[in-house]
C-alpha cells in the first residue's frame, strides 16, 4: 500500500498507478470492515477515471470490485461489463464480472467467465474461483482439487492465505475440523495476523469442544477485523456457553453497525439478517431480507430471507425461499437446517427428518446453538413418529 500512495504522489497523473491504488483499498476494505477505506477506494479511482476517462479497463475492473464489495451488484455487473468490453483479455474483469453473476443469481452465466477467466489465465485467482463454482454446486472433491491448485499456483502471500482459509474451510463445513485445524494452522505459520485464518481455526476448535482457544481464536480475528460473522459467530459461542453478558458484547457491536449500515444505505449482508432473526425483531429480519433480495438473489439470501420468514410465523412462505437456497445442490447443514426446522412447523414432518438428518449428516457441529437444536428436534420427531 505504501509504494502505491508513494506512486500517485510522485505521478500524480497517471491513471494506472490510482486504479491499482484504489483497487488495493477495495482489497483492504474487504479485509477491515472499514468503511472509511472504501471511501478511499472511491476517491481513487474517480482520480483515474478523470484523468482516463475512456479505455480504462483497470479503474473500471476496480470500480466493479468496489461496488461487489458493498453489496451493490447491479452496479458490479455494469462496471464489469464495461471493463471486459474495454479489454477482452483481461482475466481480472472477468473475476468480477462471474462474481457478480454469482451473486445476482445468474449462476449459469458466472459459470461460463469463470471458465473463460481460467483459459485467459490459468492462475491461483482463476482456480478459486472455478473451485467456488463446484462448491456451490455440492462437488466437494472438485471444489478441494480445485483450491488445492489455487494453493499451488500461489504466488503471493495473500494468495496462499485465502487458498489455505478456503481449504479450511471446505474441511470444516464438511464435517472435519482436524483438517481445518491443519490448513489453518500452515496458513497462520506464514501469515499469524490473517484474520480469516483465525476465524476458520476458532470454528474448527469450537467444533472440536475446545471452546477456550475458539474463544481466543476469535476475540484475535474481530481485533484485527470486526467483520459481522466474526462477532455473530463469537456472540452465538458465548451464548451456548452460558455466557450471556460476553454474547451480548459481540451482539452490541453488531448492532451498532448495523446502524452505520442503514445511515449508509447499503443493503443488508446475510449475517446481519440472520443476527436480527435470531437476536432481535424477526419482522425486521424480514424487511432486510426484501430488501437484500432485491438486489442480490443469491442462494445465501434466499436462505436468510427463508429464516427470517419462519422467524416471523411465514412458514408457507419460508419454505419456497429455503428451496431455492438449495436448488443448486449446495452442500450446506445451516441451509438444510432451516429448511428442516420450515418443515417441522408446517407438520411436513418426513422432510423436516429428511434435512435435519442431512444437515447432522454433512456436518454434525455446524453451528454452536442450531446444531444441538437439530439434535434434540429430530429426536422428538423419532420419538413421536
Amino acid at each position: 500500500m505504501a509504494a502505491l500512495q508513494e506512486r500517485v504522489r510522485s505521478l500524480p497523473k497517471d491513471p494506472a498507478g490510482w486504479a491499482a491504488l484504489g483497487m488495493a483499498y477495495v482489497q483492504q476494505a474487504r479485509a477491515t470492515a472499514d468503511p472509511a477505506t472504501y471511501d478511499r477506494a472511491k476517491s481513487a479511482l474517480r482520480t483515474s477515471l478523470k484523468l482516463q476517462p475512456s479505455g480504462n479497463h483497470l479503474a473500471e475492473t476496480a470500480m466493479g470490485a468496489l461496488a461487489a464489495g458493498r453489496h451493490n451488484f447491479e452496479e458490479a455487473l455494469d462496471w464489469a461489463m464495461k471493463a471486459t468490453a474495454t479489454n477482452p483479455y483481461g482475466p481480472t474483469s472477468h473475476g468480477v464480472l462471474a462474481d457478480a453473476y454469482t451473486q445476482l443469481g445468474r449462476y449459469e452465466d458466472a459459470y461460463r467467465t469463470v471458465q473463460r477467466m481460467v483459459d485467459l489465465r490459468p492462475d491461483s485467482a482463476s482456480y478459486a474461483r472455478a473451485s467456488y463454482t463446484w462448491e456451490l454446486r455440492g462437488d466437494v472433491r472438485r471444489a478441494r482439487d480445485l483450491m488445492t491448485r489455487s494453493l499451488g499456483a500461489a504466488g503471493t502471500l495473500d494468495e496462499r492465505s485465502f487458498a489455505r482459509t478456503h481449504l479450511a474451510l471446505l474441511a470444516l463445513e464438511n464435517g472435519d475440523p482436524r483438517t481445518a485445524i491443519a490448513h489453518a494452522d500452515a496458513g497462520l505459520g506464514e501469515a499469524p495476523r490473517d484474520a480469516a485464518l483465525l476465524e476458520v481455526r476458532a470454528r474448527a476448535h469450537a467444533a472440536l469442544g475446545n471452546a477456550e482457544k475458539a474463544v481466543t481464536d476469535y476475540s484475535a480475528a474481530i481485533a484485527i477485523a470486526p467483520l459481522p460473522h466474526y462477532l455473530l459467530g463469537l456472540g452465538d459461542l458465548q451464548q451456548s456457553l452460558r455466557r450471556p453478558d460476553q454474547a451480548e458484547a459481540q451482539y452490541a457491536v453488531l448492532r451498532a453497525q448495523e446502524q452505520i449500515r442503514r445511515a449508509s444505505g447499503d443493503p443488508a449482508d446475510v449475517d446481519a439478517i440472520l443476527f436480527e432473526a435470531d437476536h432481535g425483531d424477526a419482522r425486521k429480519a424480514v424487511t432486510m431480507a426484501d430488501d437484500a433480495l432485491a438486489g442480490r438473489p443469491f442462494i445465501a439470501v434466499h436462505d436468510a430471507y427463508a429464516w427470517a420468514l419462519h422467524r416471523a410465523g411465514r412458514d408457507t412462505d419460508a419454505l419456497e425461499h429455503a428451496d431455492q437456497a438449495l436448488a443448486l445442490g449446495t452442500r450446506s447443514a445451516l441451509f438444510h437446517y432451516h429448511r428442516g426446522m420450515i418443515h417441522r412447523s408446517l407438520g411436513h414432518i418426513a422432510q423436516a427428518r429428511d434435512d435435519l438428518r442431512r444437515a447432522l449428516a454433512i456436518d454434525p457441529r455446524f453451528h454452536p446453538l442450531h446444531a444441538p437444536e437439530a439434535r434434540s428436534t429430530l429426536g422428538r420427531i423419532d420419538g413421536t413418529a
